[in-house]
């Protein structure tokens, strides 16, 4: 397994500079790199993102991982996105200066439709997007959808969704979301609910994160050429 080094992120603020802390890792030989940013409710170091990240780095693509400001700020609810979409501008640069090509942008729920709000408004430079769950509007409340940006999104997009996710039911405005992409490919998770749990079989966090890493290093290889 590929350990993981510490790094330090500057991003620049209206506020000023904040660090953001980061989690690198890069195997020998390494072909790509996905940086990971997480959900609202949990930072970089969350089981499920370090699981995911260590089966990701297993296939042979760096990894890295970091918090958004408000987590550094010791803040529990997401910032004004346009924090958000300066960070992962932040985290672009970070990695094309000192990781393997081509790199991929991924997000779990908030930080995956971060990630897609940079990409539309040309914040970053990215290969594609892909999205652990993205959080189509908040369950229950289809009339206020975050999609409006979708058609935007040049780069090919992969969303891994849960069958059983409340934050894109009902399916078919999910399914008119993902019509209005460019490129845009679902990977569904039978019976998965927003953290990917399924019913009936009890797994940690980072196993279930690790499953997920075989359909997207499929799709990173297919559009890398690979």
């Amino acid at each position: 397994m590929t350990e993981e080094r510490a790094a330090a992120i500057r991003v620049e603020l209206p506020a000023g500079a904040v660090e953001l802390p980061a989690a690198v890792g890069a195997p020998d030989g390494a072909w790509a790199t996905l940086a990971i940013a997480h959900g609202a409710g949990a930072g970089k170091d969350h089981p499920f993102l370090v699981g995911f990240a260590a089966a990701v780095r297993d296939a042979g693509i760096a990894t890295v991982r970091f918090d958004f400001p408000y987590i550094v700020a010791g803040r529990r609810m997401p910032g004004p996105a346009a924090h958000a979409i300066a960070a992962w501008r932040a985290v672009a640069g970070f990695a094309a200066a000192s990781l393997p090509a081509p790199l991929w942008a991924c997000g779990k729920s908030y930080g995956g439709r971060m990630a897609s709000m940079a990409a539309a408004g040309g914040a970053f430079d990215v290969a594609g997007l892909v999205y652990l769950a993205y959080p189509l509007h908040p369950p229950g409340r289809p009339e206020k959808p975050r999609a409006e940006h979708l058609p935007a999104v040049a780069p090919p997009q992969l969303f891994v969704e849960g069958e059983n996710d409340p934050f894109i039911q009902p399916r078919a405005q999910f399914d008119d979301a993902v019509a209005s992409c460019q490129d845009a490919t679902v990977e569904w998770i039978a019976g998965g609910t927003h953290a990917f749990e399924v019913k009936g079989r009890r797994r940690p966090a980072d196993e279930i994160g690790a499953s997920l890493a075989d359909p997207v290093v499929r799709f990173i290889r297919q559009r890398s050429g690979g």
